[in-house]
């Protein structure tokens, strides 16, 4: 007994000491609280990390740095403290994009280093996060570069959303690659997502970003792809209003302070497809609310006049940017119970916001808007904006102007960054909403500000105007990929609906790829707390069964449950709102058979009402079908989806 006694203690001492060893040689591992993901650590030349889940290594040997000021900080690192911690957390959205409650629960590695700087990793049940923070002497620093590495442990297919440069909308299709084809010069914006073994993804992004650039990625021929960063701009140029382009840059991305957290690196990691869409890494890494009184953000959805290209019809006035067209929208708006209407370009003569368009009253307008319950929300080029950015925005309060749609940035260098920030934090003062088209960064913003409602970034149902790129092939690659970042304004609503043999790109008569219930079924798996209605008011007021939906579908949500999911050809998601549930399935251009599975609900009888492809919708994409039903907690339901087809139902008890 003494014996197995001393060879048990001895064993218990010598794993103290190679435990102690081993963080003295700089290896240390943080588990995420559900034990199936791991970051292993270590400290050598650089500081090194292996990303694993389940015991599998998915990267290996990954690295990381910060030049400042042409000092490299992550070079023989040495470690004066380590500090572990866990978190566990309920936290209450103040817009529910996804949930009415999110977990918050992660365990924590914080290594103080030698040098004035440390790094904080993160394992969560979601994924994994590193992030820099400095405390160095310089009240102000020049940042040249930042190394983030991601060394895969295999040469996986990746869906890579190529760019041409850094000037750039990020509307980009989301196409499999493998790593070793993605060359040096080829680059991203994010986020990446990554096929790893055992239908593993890896979805790559940031999150808190603030007073510095976004991140994009870069091939390298080999398992990796790398982190490259917008350059600070130095010269600009305008073209037009809107093109505000850098014609000299920077060596150095960022002049900032030398005390300060830098943006979380992040990796979502999801076992099923489907966890994708559910995975709010993003949302939970991004810095708390800074608006204090959010009780006036009011989410809802809003007839959009671009897109239909004012294509109203059955009226004693010639349609176009003017007061009657307006009002049109804002009567359709309220006999719907839709909070808002657009006015998009053409409401103000270009190159100033002060100077509305003489076929307007602004005045006329929104008290109109006003004694209807109806807000407006105006379109605006972000650099006029910014050349005008007091008086305008005080203008636009004097008018009752309930939010902005801010376009054509183009950029996330460091100056654009601050001045998303700045147009949120100035609008919540004002208690305006705000819906950032032209860039896809913002869309990592929403906990932060919550009156960014939206945002774009996303290839959507504008393309189909000009192009047949916005298809349920790539709808289908969206709710895996881009959505993953934050909402997505894709704007759907399409009355006019086309096969591949029967569109054509029309841009003052759009139609869209796909079937009506393929556009249905947006309002459920796409999210966005303002949601459009992109065709025209008399379109939707000949499709009242249609409008039955769109009227009643909520844009924000209590609970999401993805019943099935393969990234890039089909997806069924039921959410819930209230007691209400509404599910939606999409298709990419196969046919299919799905089984809704009801086991979600709770006990008792519902009333199911679908609307489903039609049996010549696969020839005539307007074709559908709706029906009523009682279902229960125990009903499984098959439902056919043409080729490029979708299913949306409301379910009431």
């Amino acid at each position: 007994m003494g014996i197995f006694w001393n060879k048990t203690a001895f064993l218990l001492l010598a794993l103290m000491f190679l435990t102690e060893r081993a963080a003295a040689q700089g290896a240390y591992s943080v588990f995420s609280p559900n034990k199936q993901i791991e970051l292993r650590i270590r400290l050598g030349e650089k500081i090194q990390y292996d990303a694993l889940f389940k015991g599998t290594v998915l990267l290996e040997n990954s690295t990381l740095s910060i030049n400042i000021d042409r000092n490299t900080l992550g070079l023989k690192p040495k470690v004066k403290a380590s500090k572990e911690r866990g978190y566990d957390s309920m936290l209450q959205p103040v817009v529910r994009q996804k949930f009415a409650k999110i977990r918050e629960h992660y365990n924590e590695l914080r290594l103080d280093m030698e040098g004035n700087y440390a790094v904080v990793f993160r394992a969560y049940d979601e994924g994994t996060a590193y992030r820099l923070e400095t405390s160095l002497p310089q009240k102000e620093v020049k940042v040249y570069s930042e190394e983030v590495s991601l060394n895969f442990a295999g040469d996986y297919n990746v869906y890579y959303p190529q760019e041409e440069s850094f000037f750039s909308h990020n509307e980009r299709k989301y196409l499999p690659f493998k790593l070793t084809q993605i060359a040096p010069t080829a680059i991203a914006s994010l986020p990446a997502v990554v096929d790893a073994p055992n239908g593993v993804k890896i979805a790559v992004a940031d999150s808190d970003i603030e007073d510095y650039p976004g991140l994009w990625l870069h091939g390298t021929s080999g398992n990796a792809l790398a982190g490259t960063f917008p350059p600070y701009p130095l010269k600009e140029k305008l073209e037009k209003d809107r093109d505000f382009k850098i014609t000299g840059a920077a060596d150095y991305i960022a002049i900032t302070r030398g005390t300060r957290n830098y943006p979380w690196r992040l990796l979502g990691i999801a076992e099923k497809d489907g966890d994708l869409i559910t995975n709010q890494l993003v949302w939970l890494l991004a810095k708390p609310s800074q608006v204090q009184d959010t009780s006036w953000i009011r989410p809802g959805k809003v007839a959009w006049d671009w897109w239909n290209a004012n294509n109203i019809y059955g009226v004693d006035f010639k349609s176009g940017v003017n007061t009657q067209t307006y009002k049109y929208y804002i009567d359709f708006a309220s006999k719907y119970g839709l909070q808002y209407i657009i006015l998009d370009e053409g409401w103000y003569k270009l190159g100033n916001v002060l100077d509305v368009v003489p076929e307007i009253n602004m005045e006329e307008l929104s008290a109109y808007a006003r004694q209807k319950n109806v807000g407006i929300i105006l379109w605006v080029v972000w650099k006029t904006l910014d050349d005008q950015f007091q008086p305008a925005l005080d203008q636009f309060e004097k008018w009752g102007i309930k939010g902005i749609k801010v376009d054509f940035m183009q950029r996330d260098d460091q100056p654009l960054i601050n001045f998303y920030h700045k147009v949120c934090r100035e609008t919540a003062r004002r208690k305006m909403l705000v819906d950032f088209h032209g860039s896809q960064k913002p869309a990592t913003m929403t906990r932060t500000w919550p009156n960014l409602i939206s945002t774009e970034g996303v290839r959507g149902m504008e393309w189909s105007k000009w192009s047949a790129d916005a298809e349920p092939g790539h709808n289908l690659t969206l709710p895996f990929s881009r959505m993953f970042l934050g909402p997505m304004d894709y704007t759907p609503g399409a009355m006019l609906n086309a096969t591949k043999k029967t569109f054509a790109p029309i841009h003052e008569q759009p139609m869209a790829l796909g079937t009506r219930c393929h556009q249905l079924a947006m309002y459920v798996v796409f999210e966005s707390p303002l949601q459009m209605l992109a065709d025209s008011p008399s379109n939707y007021l000949r499709e009242p069964k249609a409008m039955g939906f769109l009227a009643s579908v909520p844009t924000v949500w209590d609970e999401t449950r993805v019943l099935d999911a393969r990234l890039g050809e089909y997806v069924l998601v039921a959410r819930r709102k209230d007691r209400d549930w509404y599910v939606g399935a999409m298709t990419n251009w196969t046919g299919r058979d799905l089984e809704v599975d009801f086991s979600f609900l709770p006990t008792g009888n519902f009333w199911l009402e679908a609307y489903q492809d039609g049996a010549n919708a696969d020839r005539y994409a307007s074709d559908y079908k709706k029906t009523k039903t009682q279902i229960s907690n125990a009903k499984k339901l098959k439902i056919t989806l043409a080729p490029g087809g979708g299913w949306a139902a409301s379910i009431h008890p």
